[in-house]
């Protein structure tokens, strides 16, 4: 690029923004047309938006290379491959060594320069050079041998940088004059953040007065850390950097008269509040100053000792109020990536499983993380520590010393939940009730619907500000994340607040008990209720402990158990199913209605995960205690007669399926009538029996009448009508009309997609089933690409042990030998196990 024109993006890592900034000003300054994030885009723009129409509008990228620029995982690897397939519109700058291996491949022929080490001038003049590109000199070059006599050796000469506030040369020659960040040293283990940071720089440099960014989050995030971090990262374009500990408001204008002695500006007799005045008075006269105030609490007592000026201001809060005074970002906790990325370089040995484990079960609070790094490097070993998670969570919380953190996790919330009870005690009441809930959002909602029945929170349920009035303070204090529609509390915060509750339980576990009773999502059988069955379910279970003896909410946790087995998640309605057996078995006794409901659920989710051998013994002994406690025709004794039926089927006893099948169907037509949901289910499995017995003409049949009982009592898309098309699909290609049969598998697959998702089993069923009736079409090819794909998909949601992974990779190997490519499909049918599972029956 050898003139002016046309405009350079600057691409950098967040790390080297000072790179960036310092590039960008005198490649501006040098008359270029320049983009650059930190400067031109604004916090809550598209990032990947932006940078596309720059890479677009772009006639050269300049890039900075350094570690953090090709990190796995980060998003300057887009600009980089886009850039480079522009060919010559990439210039690459290398502003920190790189060591061997870190270039990719791709970009070790390109020509590059160095100026990490480089003094300014000669740094701006490699920056031009390799920009503008060299010139043909105009006079002879200099002799390169020895030098005669009278000779003077050239003097090299760079560039003089432009006077002004341009961003200075990244180095260490321009420390801050003052510095006091009350002796804190940067954190070595500081991990990740950097887009938080490069948020944080970009919105401090976009305001052309005075500029103030808030960091606000729940505490235990790492506000402050990401303020030291960033004091210290860019402290080199910074005359002065000032620490001001402002939890205490009292305490801040001591503070900022501590800076006005400083800086020679203090009256000797005045007292701190006048001296803290010269202070702002100084920093609106002068620029290239960061203030930080750290843990600043209430927005409307320190507003006014926020500094004006050309300087910045950095401010960490738990209050969410600040961003309704200055720009804010909100910090949460930290991506798995970066808590992995934390595990790792405190703790190399730590295997990826583990540390995933760990890492979930800490809720990727990055305090919690440094506590557990703590505790591991000092010899806990890590399944040890897990376990002490689920069984002392609050002690080992509150266990340890962390870098650079002044108080613990435990500490941290019991602090916060003390001033709680002593000043809001709706918030307190509503803080005991959420640590009983789970750690996913709650619906506001709910606390509106149930008022009235929690008993334990005090006030008038009837104030109109409820339930602002209790979950503001929580915010403020840092102990949820309160949105419109919901709050969320962290697994850690809940776990100390059950521990401090201890004996005084009582009330906030009734009251929990009593608000998920009020809840009704609906029928479980139907996708549109799964939604609301999500969020019920995983705080229905997230302390069902403390729950599981609530009479009120046996028919809700029996719902919750059938939306999982609907929801293609058998493992954990076997696991809620169990429990609910046992717990209500010995509360309740083996014979009460609820007790065998349980014991179906455990059936239910066993076949659903093909365990055909464990769930017959339980369906018998099941079976037999209902007939003897309902009677014969009982819906409940019925319904455990069906589930027989499918039994035998999966175990490969057909012929007892089928009569099984077509008696229960015949006494639920006759006992719940003809177009009942369950009478139709019986009838379409009793359908599918036929045809699995070889009486394919009476199977069409069946499957034709109870199909026209669908469309007359369901809806189409209804999952039992799509069921009975499924095996209405399978019957016609038994019968060789494959086209039809091909036809009626796209519908069916076409609406479980949009009904239940690609990841659903029944919908990866359907896909088996296309794909089967494709190689029946002559369709080799297409069915090739769409049985490897879904069987991709199985492998990955489902695991290489079920019978639908067997399916799949079976048609799989059928589509490729009728291609002709027998080695390959041998190769697959010999991967599977050898003994062949018998054929699971769909319900």
């Amino acid at each position: 690029m050898t003139d002016s024109s046309g405009l350079i993006f600057v691409s950098h890592a967040g790390h080297d923004g000072q790179w960036a900034e310092w590039v960008a000003w005198h490649l501006r300054e040098a008359g270029y047309e320049i983009e650059l994030d930190l400067w031109h885009w604004r916090t809550g723009e598209d990032f990947v938006k932006k940078m596309n129409e720059a890479l677009e509008r772009a006639s050269a990228v300049v890039a900075l290379f350094s570690p953090q620029y090709f990190a796995p995982g980060r998003y300057t690897e887009e600009e980089w491959t886009s850039a480079v397939a522009g060919r010559d519109r990439f210039v690459p700058l290398v502003v920190e060594p790189l060591e061997a291996g870190q270039l990719p491949a791709i970009l070790r022929p390109r020509i590059r320069r160095e100026l990490h080490d480089l003094e300014e001038a000669a740094a701006l003049e490699a920056l031009l050079e390799a920009v503008r590109g060299r010139e043909i000199p105009t006079t002879s070059p200099a002799f390169p041998g020895k030098a005669g006599k009278g000779t003077k050796s050239a003097k090299r000469s760079g560039r003089v940088a432009p006077q002004g506030l341009q961003p200075r040369f990244p180095s260490a020659l321009h420390d801050p004059a003052v510095w006091d960040v009350r002796q804190r040293g940067r954190n070595p283990h500081f991990t990740g953040r950097d887009e938080i940071i490069e948020k944080v720089r970009r919105g401090l440099l976009g305001e052309r007065r005075a500029a103030v960014q808030v960091l606000h989050g729940p505490g235990g995030v790492g506000k402050t850390q990401m303020a030291l971090e960033y004091a210290h990262r860019f402290a080199g374009q910074y005359d002065l950097v000032w620490w001001v500990d402002a939890e205490q408001p009292e305490q801040v204008p001591a503070r900022y008269a501590e800076l006005a002695a400083r800086v020679d500006v203090a009256k000797p007799d005045a007292g701190a509040e006048i001296n803290a005045r010269y202070a702002l008075e100084y920093l609106r006269t002068s620029d290239r100053w960061l203030i930080v105030l750290d843990n600043a609490e209430d927005p409307r007592q320190l507003r006014t000792w926020l500094p004006e000026g050309s300087g910045h201001v950095l401010i960490t809060a738990r209050d969410p109020a600040w961003s309704k005074v200055v720009p804010g970002l909100a910090l949460g906790v930290f991506s798995r990536e970066e808590s992995l990325g934390y595990l790792n370089r405190q703790l190399p040995t730590l295997n990826s499983r583990t540390a995933d484990a760990l890492a979930d079960a800490l809720g990727d609070l990055p305090l919690a993380l440094a506590q557990a790094a703590g505790a591991l490097g000092e010899g806990t070993p890590p399944d040890h520590y897990l376990q002490l998670l689920t069984t002392n969570t609050a002690e080992l919380l509150n266990d340890g010393e962390v870098y650079d953190y002044p108080v613990s996790v435990a500490a941290t919330v019991t602090i916060a939940a003390e001033r709680l009870d002593a000043g809001r005690p709706e918030a307190a009441a509503l803080l005991r009730l959420a640590a009983f809930l789970g750690p996913e959002p709650i619906p506001t909602k709910w606390l509106v619907e149930a008022r009235g029945a929690l008993t334990s929170v005090p006030g008038d349920p009837n104030d109109f500000r409820w339930p602002r009035n209790a979950l503001q303070p929580l915010a403020q204090y840092g102990l949820a994340v309160v949105g419109p529609d919901a709050f969320q509390v962290h697994r850690l915060t809940q776990a100390v607040v059950r521990h401090v509750t201890g004996d005084q339980a009582g009330g906030p576990v009734q009251d929990v008990a009593a608000l998920l009773a009020t809840l009704d999502p609906g029928d479980p059988e139907l996708p549109e209720t799964w939604p609301e069955w999500a969020s019920l379910t995983q705080h229905l279970t997230a302390t069902l402990d403390a729950m599981i003896g609530s009479a009120e909410l046996r028919a809700t946790l029996l719902k919750a158990s059938i939306y999982l087995v609907r929801n293609a998640q058998p493992e954990a309605a076997h696991a809620l199913a169990v429990a609910l057996h046992k717990a209500w078995k010995t509360s309740q006794g083996e014979d009460d209605p609820d007790t065998l409901r349980a014991a179906h659920l455990v059936v239910v989710a066993l076949n659903d995960m093909d365990r055909y051998e464990e769930s017959l013994p339980l369906i018998e002994d099941l079976l037999g205690k209902r007939r003897r406690v309902l009677g014969e025709e009982h819906p409940d004794t019925l319904s455990s007669t069906h589930d027989l039926g499918i039994i035998m089927g999966g175990l490969g006893r057909e012929t007892e399926a089928c009569n099984i099948l077509r008696d229960v169907a015949a006494r639920r037509e006759s006992t719940l009538g003809e177009d009942h949901i369950d009478a139709l289910r019986s009838v379409a499995n009793y359908g599918y029996s036929l045809m699995e017995i070889g009486r394919i003409d009476e199977a069409h049949q069946v499957l034709t009448d109870v199909l026209a009982r669908h469309r007359r009592a369901l809806n189409e898309d209804h999952p039992n009508a799509l069921a009975a098309s499924s095996y209405m699909g399978s019957v016609l290609s038994r019968l060789g009309r494959h086209i039809e049969a091909l036809h009626v598998h796209t519908e069916v697959l076409t609406q479980r997609r949009q009904l239940l998702g690609d990841r659903h089993k029944d919908t990866l069923k359907s896909a088996t089933n296309v794909g089967r009736s494709l190689v029946n079409t002559g369709q080799y090819v297409k069915a090739e690409q769409l049985l490897r794909s879904t069987r991709t998909r199985v492998r990955e949601y489902f695991g290489t042990d079920r019978r639908m992974y067997t399916s799949v990779t079976l048609r799989l190997a059928d589509a490729l030998a009728r291609q002709g490519r027998t080695h390959d499909a041998q190769r697959l049918r010999t991967s599977l196990k050898r003994k062949q599972l018998p054929k699971k029956r769909p319900r």
